[in-house]
């Protein structure tokens, strides 16, 4: 087990997606105990607050999911439905704020399954350990790895005996529905929910950088990819491997909620590599082409680009780049996988 504190250790797999949280569509399903906070609050974004003087009618009010304390045998459980199904390298179960009421032990197990099973349905389900029961540390990231390529939709985070986590964050790689991607209609390629991957970008210190390629619109400035002013000459950038090779047809660059701090502008490249690179700031030998050229941004706007595009690939990886630098709440890259 590994259980860092916070900033001191790299965990590799943190790097990844979150397929769990809400914001992407992850539910915390049902609870056999959720006395003293709900188990929503698993899901939420952040790692949870603490306000002293905060109670409710049942005692201490808690930022996360906190059970009664268990005076039968037994242990405590919550059933969780990843808004992003797909391959788990890894989970964290912290336990920010939860000194002496914090559970001892947890494991995780998973399951795959089709449609909306009810809660009951996946009560009698048969699930697979992936995490088995390790050691918890209090008011900490539990950072712990799994080891199955197996693909699942719903987790089931199982405390002993019992107590409070603040958050449950799923990190891992999104596996897709390859017959829409194969099925010759316009596809967003970027789109993490049909498997594109933010690799790395060079700057994301006010907004993290796989928030370029989540659902939907922004709702607030914080969920898009921001960086730090630039006080050098140079620019920003980001790289999304697709979720297939594919040509490019249509772009869009939203700036929703940036409008002090949106880049003056922008430009998109694509390039088509048959192995994964990771250090892409000092690979010497990669060919990328331009597929828009660079182009004046507006503020708190969705940009659509069509007629604009030169190259249109097949490409793997695309790389937004900005000028010369700020904030962008969604990239949409549209086009037909090959």
């Amino acid at each position: 087990m590994n259980t860092p504190e916070e900033g001191k250790v790299r965990v590799a797999f943190a790097e990844l997606i979150d397929l769990a949280a809400e914001k992407v569509g992850g539910r915390a399903l049902y609870a056999n105990d959720e006395f003293f906070a709900p188990k929503e609050n698993l899901l939420k974004p952040g790692r949870g607050v603490f306000i002293p003087d905060k109670y409710t009618e049942f005692g201490k009010w808690m930022d996360g999911w906190e059970t009664r304390r268990k005076r039968v045998p037994g242990y405590d459980w919550c059933l969780i439905q990843l808004g992003l199904p797909g391959v788990i390298r890894g989970v964290n179960v912290d336990t920010n704020h939860f000194i002496g009421n914090f559970p001892e032990y947890a494991s995780v197990d998973a399951l795959e399954v089709q449609g909306q099973p009810s809660p009951e349905e996946l009560t009698k389900a048969t699930w697979t350990e992936i995490v088995p029961r390790t050691k918890l540390a209090g008011g900490t990231q539990n950072y712990l790895p799994v080891a199955s390529e197996r693909r699942w939709t719903h987790l089931r985070l199982n405390i002993y005996p019992d107590g409070g986590v603040a958050r449950f964050r799923v990190h891992g790689v999104v596996k897709p529905d390859m017959e829409k991607l194969r099925s010759g209609d316009l596809v967003d390629l970027a789109a993490a929910e049909n498997g594109g991957i933010v690799v790395t970008c060079n700057d994301a210190f006010f907004g993290p950088k796989d928030n370029l390629i989540l659902p939907g619109r922004a709702a607030t400035m914080g969920e898009g990819w921001e960086t730090r002013r630039k006080r050098v000459p140079g620019f920003d950038w980001i790289v999304v491997k697709l979720a297939a090779p594919g040509t490019v047809h249509r772009v869009e660059v939203d700036t929703n909620h940036f409008k002090g701090n949106y880049p003056d502008m922008c430009s998109l490249e694509g390039c088509s590599l048959k192995e994964d690179i990771l250090d892409f700031a000092n690979a010497k030998d990669i060919v990328w082409q331009e597929i828009l050229p660079r182009t004046k941004l507006q503020a708190h706007h969705r940009h659509f680009y069509e007629a604009e595009l030169q190259a249109k690939g097949p490409f793997t990886h695309v790389r937004l780049n900005i000028f010369p630098d700020g904030g962008i709440s969604r990239l949409r890259v549209h086009g037909r996988a090959v």
